[in-house]
Order: structure tokens, then sequence, then C-alpha cells
């Protein structure tokens, strides 16, 4: 294990880096009062990490999540994804990073209901432009990526299971081939046993070279990650490297 964990070091000390976030702050007013989700957070990642993002609610994890997914900006600091800041891009150029480069995976799915597996993982190609025979075999790819089974790819998603569902979510963050995957507490619906098959996928996917950041309140899940970043009243408390045994 010293071996392993002294190879995880030298990814990190050698690898590109993906992410910089310097010194970002993030408030937000609300009826007149000034409320600070992130107090000077500072920290990179590299491409390739599989890192969690752990905090108790309200600790600015998910605040800072939607930061890391350009989905918010902050109020100040620097943010830089790839070597390109992206504070002074605008809201266009943003969308087209948030379809290109980042697939997102959420607690509750956002499936549409009574759409087959394979729509709602093809969707976001629709939506790009991709003609059909190239939106099919991508969607199927990334199901299989996903651990789908593919008797059930012409399912309604309303017939799933919650592992199922969450499987299809993946495979529609993957199907436009992202280096960086965003995944905001995804076993928080599931029973155990889903769970772990559902950070399996996670840690498959981030074998295969996609930089996975995973948001969690849970120590057992973010134990799944390599890295652990510690997030508290807004602030970065400590970082860990997980020794996998």
């Amino acid at each position: 294990m010293v071996v392993l964990r002294q190879v995880f070091l030298d990814r990190i000390r050698y690898n590109k880096i993906m992410i910089e976030i310097k010194n970002i702050f993030k408030t937000y007013n609300t009826g007149g009062t000034e409320y600070q989700a992130l107090k000077s957070v500072s920290f990179k990642i590299t491409d390739g990490e599989y890192v969690a993002i752990m905090g108790p609610s309200g600790s600015g994890k998910s605040t800072l999540m939607h930061i890391l997914g350009a989905l918010d900006i902050p109020t100040s600091g620097e943010y830089f994804l790839d070597g390109r800041d992206m504070s002074t891009l605008g809201e266009d150029e943003l969308a087209k990073i948030r379809k290109e480069k980042i697939g997102f995976v959420f607690q509750s799915f956002n499936l549409l209901p009574r759409t087959t597996v394979m729509r709602n993982v093809s969707l976001p190609l629709l939506y790009a432009g991709v003609d059909k025979i190239k939106r099919v075999e991508k969607a199927k790819q990334a199901l299989l990526d996903a651990g789908f089974d593919e008797e059930h790819f012409n399912h309604l998603s309303n017939q799933l299971s919650g592992g199922q569902m969450q499987r299809v979510a993946i495979a529609r963050a993957l199907v436009n081939n992202p280096t960086l995957i965003l995944a905001d507490e995804p076993t928080g619906n599931l029973d155990t046993q889903t769970g772990e098959i559902v950070l399996d996928t996670f840690l498959r996917l981030n074998k295969k070279g996609h930089t996975v950041i995973l948001i969690t309140h849970e120590n057992d899940v973010a134990m799944h990650a390599n890295r652990i970043i510690y997030v508290r009243d807004g602030a970065v408390a400590k970082e860990e490297i997980v020794n996998h045994k």
C-alpha cells in the first residue's frame, strides 16, 4: 500500500492541473442580510483525480459544486478550469463548457419520467445537433460504460429501480464524453447496497481517465475517493489522501 500511495502522490505532483481555485468567496444577499457561503477557499485538482468534497449540511459544499460546474460565479477570487479563467467568460462560453467538458450527476436523477432510457441519455446529443445514428451509438456506449443492463435500454425511466435510474443519469452525464464528472450526493436516494454499486461505477470511470468530483456529507461515501477535501463553515478545514486497503 505504501507503493500505491506514492504512485498516487506522484500522480498529483506531475499530472496537469485541471482545476485551480484561488481565494474564492461567495456571498449571498437575502432580504438585506449578507450570508457568506464560501470564505477564502483554495485548492487544486489534477487531471484524472477522484476527489470527494465532504461536509455537513450548510458547509458550503453545494455552493462550491455550482461554482466548479460553471453554474454560478464567485463573489471574488479566481477559478481556472483547464487553464481558463472562468470569471472572464460570458454565459454562452460557460454554457459551451458545461455542455462539452462537464457531466453532472444529481441525487434526484432528473430523468424524464415517461421517456425511454435511450432517449433520456441521448437528449443532450439531440440538443447538440448530433445525427440519429451517432446519437444511438453514443447513448448505448455511455449506458454500457455506466454498467446499465442492455436488455433495459428501451424501458421507460419510471419503470426502473433507484439504482438503475442513477446509472441512466450517469450515462447521460457521460454521453458527451466530458473530462470532468461532478456528482452531487449521488447515493442520497439509494439503499446502501445499491449506493455501493453506483460508487463502484464512478471508480471504474475514474480508472478510464475521467476526473471525478464527489460531493457528499457521508464519510463512508467520501472514502471511495482518493482524496478528500473537508469543508466546514464555508472554508476548507483540511485535506486527506485516502489510503485504500
